[in-house]
């Protein structure tokens, strides 16, 4: 029989650990400051898209409503001021005023809407001191001047 050694329980046994010698481990932040460069410059290029995407519909938004500003102005044409006088023998008579007074010739005297007026045409006589009038080619009046 072999013999062997008794170790006593009190005793451990020594082992000693292989030495490890600790390589340096890559900082990550290495890997992303290679890899941000790139980052960066693909950000800019959407930045840059995304901005004249931008542009582009700015300009097809101002041209949509051009269009539409026109289409409005070309079909609310606003009417022309206009003022006519007559002057005669140190007179002065506003066209304005003697279409006012016609006016209230079909609304006061012939009990009529404005709206239901058509046409007025004015006749200036400054030798008679008179302004003849027809309204709707059919009702014929005359105003003192």
């Amino acid at each position: 029989m072999k013999k062997t050694k008794k170790v006593a329980m009190n005793e451990t046994a020594k082992v000693t650990a292989p030495k490890v010698e600790k390589v340096p481990e890559k900082k990550p932040a290495a890997k992303e400051a290679v890899a941000a460069p790139a980052k960066k410059e693909e950000v800019k290029e959407i930045v840059q898209h995304t901005e004249e995407v931008k542009e582009t519909v700015k300009k097809e938004t101002a041209k949509a409503e051009e269009k539409a500003t026109a289409k409005k102005s070309a079909a609310k044409k606003t009417p022309i001021k206009e003022t006519v006088y007559v002057q005669y023998l140190g007179k002065e008579i506003n066209h304005q005023d003697i279409v006012k007074q016609v006016k209230e010739v079909w609304t006061k005297q012939l009990k009529k809407k404005v709206g239901d007026m058509k046409s007025i045409t004015i006749y200036f006589k400054p030798e008679e001191n008179t302004a003849y009038y027809v309204i709707n080619d059919d009702v014929k009046g005359s105003i003192s001047l």
